[in-house]
């Protein structure tokens, strides 16, 4: 079956090829022989007076892709796209931060709920984003506080001390990206007062604080599941002089396999994925047992897992939306 693909991303222009996943789904599409539109979410218009349904569209154009350093795209005419007449499948890819326009965007398209598919699931994104999800999890994850104040991450931090943790503690905000803005803090606090005070003048929400743990300078892993389902992991590990392992601030990716623990996350919210229509998440897990965020907005990863495992995680994917899309 042929569908007709509208991709919500960032300028085609800015994107890496050689590891953007965006881009790989788009080639997939494309040998698939789906029509791919491309539009920016800030484009999104709805028109209540089209009746009770309304009407959503974009300014967007037809687009064609291909794996060519500084030629990867050609792009067609911009028009008007009526997201329910003339799309199939809406991709929600662009990256964020997850601010009121994303939230926005979610709210906008829900409202095509059963007449085009929207994957991820807007509803769903917009209700577990990363650092905040992974709390209905919280028997995986390292001990973690969510808050603004000094007063209580310096609690926070005595008990980890008191536990033998440690003391070094990392900090990042709520709803961050790409490890940007990922800070550590050292046993002794002297940089906390600092750090709280940048968080607390830069972001209205809450900041995410958890220990430091040693074991990531042997990578985090990043593990795909598509429909709930484990597609495929990698480990990401920091570069020089860096603790964190996210790949666009400088980590590399080796090939790797799950332990016991991390099949047993993934057991366990598989099904809870797939129930939200959540079909690409990634997951990241340090020291095979310490989950630390649900990726559902915009996940990474899987050109770097298929080049490993000599698997098609795009085809996964595409295949999950075909099944999802026929059940309209």
């Amino acid at each position: 079956m042929t569908l007709r693909i509208a991709v919500q991303m960032d300028p085609l222009e800015t994107i890496n090829i050689a590891g953007d996943s965006s881009f790989a789904l788009m080639l997939a599409a494309q040998a698939r022989g789906y029509t791919l539109f491309h539009y920016d979410v800030r484009t999104l218009a709805y028109d209540a007076s089209y009746g009770a349904a309304g009407r959503l569209t974009c300014w967007g154009a037809p687009v064609t892709v291909q794996r060519v350093e500084g030629a990867h795209f050609t792009r067609g005419e911009y028009r008007l796209i009526d997201l329910v007449a003339d799309v199939d499948v809406v991709l929600m890819r662009q990256d964020p931060p997850f601010d009121l326009g994303y939230i926005t965007a979610t709210h906008l398209l829900e409202r095509l709920a059963g007449q085009t598919l929207v994957a991820n699931d807007p509803a769903s994104v917009r209700n577990a984003p990363e650092k905040v999800f992974v709390l209905d999890f919280a028997r995986f994850m390292p001990p973690t506080l969510i808050a603004r104040r000094i007063e209580d991450v310096r609690a926070f931090q005595e008990r980890q001390v008191a536990a033998g943790l440690g003391g070094d503690l990392v900090v990042k905000p709520l709803h961050g990206n790409g490890g940007k803005a990922v800070f550590r803090v050292p046993a002794d606090g002297s940089n906390l007062g600092a750090l709280v005070e940048m968080f607390q003048n830069a972001w209205i929400e809450p900041f995410m604080v958890q220990p430091f743990l040693p074991d990531v300078a042997e990578g985090d892993k990043r593990i795909v599941l598509v429909d709930g389902v484990v597609a495929g992991a990698i480990n990401r590990k920091p570069g020089a002089g860096e603790f964190r392992s996210n790949l666009a601030v400088g980590g590399s990716a080796e090939a790797t396999e799950l332990t016991s623990t991390e099949l047993a996350i993934c057991a366990a919210m598989g099904p809870e994925l797939k129930a939200r229509g959540l079909v690409f998440v990634g997951i990241d897990v340090i020291g095979g047992k310490w989950l630390t965020e649900i990726n559902v907005t915009s996940p990474t990863g899987i050109v770097a897992i298929d080049r490993f495992n000599g698997t098609d995680t795009c085809a996964m994917i595409w295949d999950a939306i075909a099944v999802r899309h026929a059940a309209l």
